[in-house]
């Protein structure tokens, strides 16, 4: 069937069963921001720039760049047919039905983990206002709430994470602009050292701890990149997306500039790296030394929405992940089924109740420090599953759908040749997080996922042949109707 057919057979079905177009041009513009900019950003970058010192500015560039040859694979595939929905229909088609099983199962179980983390967090930022509730309350409003919001419709998701991001956003130029100001009012750190950007170079040179030092840097950093690609679950519910989706995307290595290198330049000119305390946010570290009191309760309200919206966006990408699943048959079908507001109600229902997790490991385990980590770190790694999915179903489009590439307005820059280059990116972030005892035990409990996966398609395998050779029995005894899984 040829695209445009497609189309005319997707405009002909009733709208009640599509999920509809309703995300603006802001909107998308704004989730693509807010995926881009994570709480790693926040609370992480002490961490990182103690253990790579200013050399971090390279970590998060290239992390940054590689990521953004991904959206750019993405960005092609999902305009070469505007019946994709998002990556797992691509990578379903590409790559054949397992493809879109693992991808769509393990981008949910990303969120899953990632939205857990981020109750966690939030729970344990409402106790810097309220240290007397019982941790696990927050937890527990923050998902009732989220469920609420986003039963309504998907337009009143897009105005969420509008605000959201818009927070995230006023607070890093703000900052950007205090360490400009500091640095030419000539102020002097604590340590005696003038504001000044030979602060990055001038203790150690760049790479103060040597290779080994910026390798480890890649290890946390790359966490803060979760959701980057959440703009490709919009694709379905996007107003022109051949305009919306190229915006958004094309606008990422400005984003990583301004909100990620920029805002680390700044700390390090005020702050010099050897001064920034790991287990502290230097965003309010640097508010307090330019003589703001209320720096750390306005940041705290900075990361405690920044986690708001993970959060946010974990509830609205799983839910449409389990929708995209439950029409292939690879989900129940409960999950393809639509509410009045073009909502899938019952993936949104079930995707929260999983979060919920959050307030019963926060009952079961009072110190959630390793657990935070371990958690973080398999969810970066199970991220990278995807992002290389992405590539993976991009290589295949070239080699299967040439004409399609060459009708495309919308080329991936580098082709397959940067498709292999972001590959082996991932792989030796991998043999990276091999190094440190946490994130080596995360990387080792991982392969549990995929097993627990490869059976459950083999399982679903083997009941899809058993319906299929019932559908080939005559009707009276198979006891089937036509109306079997939807593939």
């Amino acid at each position: 069937m040829t695209l445009a057919s497609r189309q005319e057979s997707q405009n002909d079905e009733p709208q009640g069963e599509h999920l509809q177009r309703n995300l603006t041009n802001r909107h998308i513009q704004l989730i693509a921001i807010g995926g881009a900019i994570g709480t790693g950003l926040f609370m992480g970058s002490g961490k990182t720039i103690s253990l790579a010192g200013p050399s971090i500015v390279f970590v998060y560039a290239i992390i940054g760049v590689m990521l953004f040859f991904v959206m750019r694979a993405m960005g092609e595939l999902l305009l070469s047919n505007l019946n994709y929905r998002s990556f797992i229909d691509f990578s379903a088609d590409l790559l054949g039905p397992w493809a879109g099983f693992f991808t769509g199962w393990t981008y949910w179980f990303c969120w899953i983990i990632t939205g857990i983390a981020d109750v966690i967090a939030i729970s344990a930022y409402a106790q810097f206002w309220f240290p007397d509730i019982p941790q696990w309350a927050p937890a527990i409003l923050c998902v009732g709430l989220l469920l609420s919001l986003n039963l309504l419709t998907v337009k009143l998701f897009g105005e969420i994470e509008f605000w959201f991001a818009m927070i995230k956003i006023v607070a890093i130029v703000t900052l950007v602009g205090t360490g400009i100001y500091m640095v030419g009012s000539g102020f002097v750190s604590p340590s005696g050292r003038p504001a000044s950007l030979s602060n990055l170079w001038n203790d150690g040179g760049m790479f103060p701890h040597g290779m080994m030092g910026f390798f480890a840097g890649f290890q946390i950093a790359v966490f803060a990149f979760v959701g980057i690609e959440l703009v490709g679950t919009t694709a379905a519910e996007a107003k022109d997306p051949e305009k919306t989706l190229p915006r958004a995307i094309n606008s990422i290595p400005i984003r990583i500039i301004i909100f990620y290198v920029c805002a680390l330049i700044a700390i390090m000119a005020v702050t010099p790296w050897r001064d920034v305390v790991p287990n502290k946010s230097p965003f309010v570290e640097l508010f307090m030394l330019a003589g703001l009191p209320a720096a750390a309760s306005i940041i705290n309200f900075v990361v405690l929405t920044s986690a708001a919206s993970s959060a946010n966006s974990g509830v609205f990408s799983t839910s449409r992940m389990l929708f995209g699943l439950a029409l292939k048959g690879d989900a129940p079908r409960s999950f393809g089924v639509l509410s009045r507001a073009s909502v899938p109600s019952s993936g949104l229902l079930f995707s929260c109740i999983c979060l919920l997790g959050g307030a019963f490991l926060m009952w079961v385990i009072p110190d959630l420090v390793k657990a935070f980590t371990l958690v973080t770190t398999i969810s970066a790694i199970l991220f990278m599953f995807v992002w290389s999915m992405i590539l993976l179903s991009y290589i295949q489009y070239r080699r299967t759908r040439a004409e399609l590439h060459r009708a495309s307005r919308y080329r991936m820059p580098g082709g397959v040749f940067m498709c292999g280059v972001c590959l082996a990116f991932f792989a030796f972030i991998l043999v990276l997080l091999t190094f440190e005892a946490d994130t080596r035990s995360a990387l080792l409990a991982t392969p549990a996922w995929f097993a627990i996966l490869g059976a459950s398609y083999l399982w679903l395998g083997g009941r899809r042949r058993a319906a299929l050779s019932q559908e080939k029995m005559p009707m009276d005894l198979a006891g089937q109707g036509a109306d079997g899984v939807r593939g």
